[in-house]
């Protein structure tokens, strides 16, 4: 999901360009014209499930070479549904499903929700100890969309780090990897008022710095997308910059949780970062439901569980692979398992012929 932040004018949206942005403006229209079947590339294809787990049964990606495996989240709460009391058995069988088939297992770590009902963190949590442990997180609109974790708290930071060393502790080596989700959150100090910029972008960091320690053998990543406070490029902090060089310099990879080619906030933050960047660390993308015809779930005009797709549409996995193989340069692509683009649209592509 990605967040559109608080007063910013639609004008400046179209106005504001990225950083060298006359070298590269509009730079998806260069993969326009590809066609299926997608070569054989150097990139790590993994099918994201979000928490739908059970989909992974006889899944197509099973039976395609071109598919390393499946990326699951799993929530906080799910993991640790009591004060140090851990149960990996959700994790534990997928490991052990997939690895039937010779797949992997791409963890996503669940501490922030977009759906105001549900929260990703242990009731625990939800205590004056912690602060309340999360708070709503509010769209463009002034309404709750969600919940995330109080990041920017020290003593949820400690017990994420908890959680992150205990999953380390079973998992690292027996996983592809794993990533923490997107940095940005509809919060601010007016919605929170122990929430602060800066004591948020520390969060995120000490959050890496804890994941990097718990799986040292295997992939860990961050969507670090957006950051609260900050619009690149006229309204520039530095947060979402230094979040790309502390991954560079921890050892922690970097990526997006949209696929969106055409859009200015997208190519002025985290693509702009990662085209324009010299990384040795992983750099990841995800095409998650909706960007299969240029949407998000953020999006007002686009609903989800109301997407069967148009008949005769344009199929855009060629451009998005081509995309984020020559321009970002990403080792790891995460392709949504949303029907009916997944059958109709990625597998023709990653046939092999």
């Amino acid at each position: 999901m990605i967040k559109k932040q608080f007063f910013i004018s639609i004008l400046s949206l179209f106005l504001c360009l990225p950083i060298n942005a006359q070298n590269w403006k509009n730079p998806y229209e260069k993969y326009l014209n590809l066609t299926c079947p997608i070569p054989q590339d150097s990139i790590s294809h993994f099918v994201y499930f979000s928490r739908d787990r059970a989909s992974i049964k006889n899944h197509p990606l099973l039976f395609s070479s071109r598919f390393q495996g499946a990326q699951i989240m799993y929530s906080w709460k799910e993991l640790e549904s009591e004060k140090d009391q851990y149960n990996f058995s959700v994790i534990e069988e997928d490991i052990a499903y997939l690895s039937r088939y010779g797949k992997k297992l791409f963890i996503q770590l669940q501490d922030v929700t977009f759906d105001k009902r549900y929260k990703a963190v242990p009731n625990y949590l939800l205590t004056n100890e912690y602060d309340g442990g999360a708070v709503f997180q509010y769209n463009d609109d002034g309404e709750p969309e969600g919940w995330t974790a109080k990041r920017w708290n020290k003593k949820v930071q400690e017990r994420f780090a908890m959680l992150l060393m205990a999953l380390g502790n079973e998992f690292n080596k027996k996983i592809e990897g794993i990533n923490l989700q997107e940095t940005a959150i509809g919060v601010n100090s007016k919605i929170d008022s122990s929430f602060s910029e800066i004591a948020y972008l520390q969060g995120i960091k000490s959050n890496m710095s804890a994941v990097k320690k718990a799986f040292p053998d295997v992939t860990t990543m961050i969507y670090a997308n957006f950051m609260p406070g900050e619009w690149l490029p006229f309204n520039d902090k530095g947060y979402l910059k230094s979040i790309y060089k502390y991954g560079e310099d921890i050892g922690v990879g970097l990526g997006e949780p949209d696929l969106m080619v055409t859009r200015k906030g997208q190519l002025n933050h985290a693509l702009s970062q990662m085209h324009e960047g010299k990384f040795t660390v992983p750099l990841g993308i995800a095409i998650q439901d909706g960007n299969y015809i240029s949407k998000t779930g953020a999006d007002k005009d686009y609903e989800e569980n109301k997407d069967n797709g148009k008949k005769n549409r344009k199929n855009l996995v060629p451009m998005l692979h081509g995309f984020a193989k020559d321009f970002l340069k990403v080792d790891y692509m995460f392709w949504a398992n949303q029907k009916p683009y997944f059958e109709e649209d990625v597998i023709p592509c990653f046939s092999i012929k």
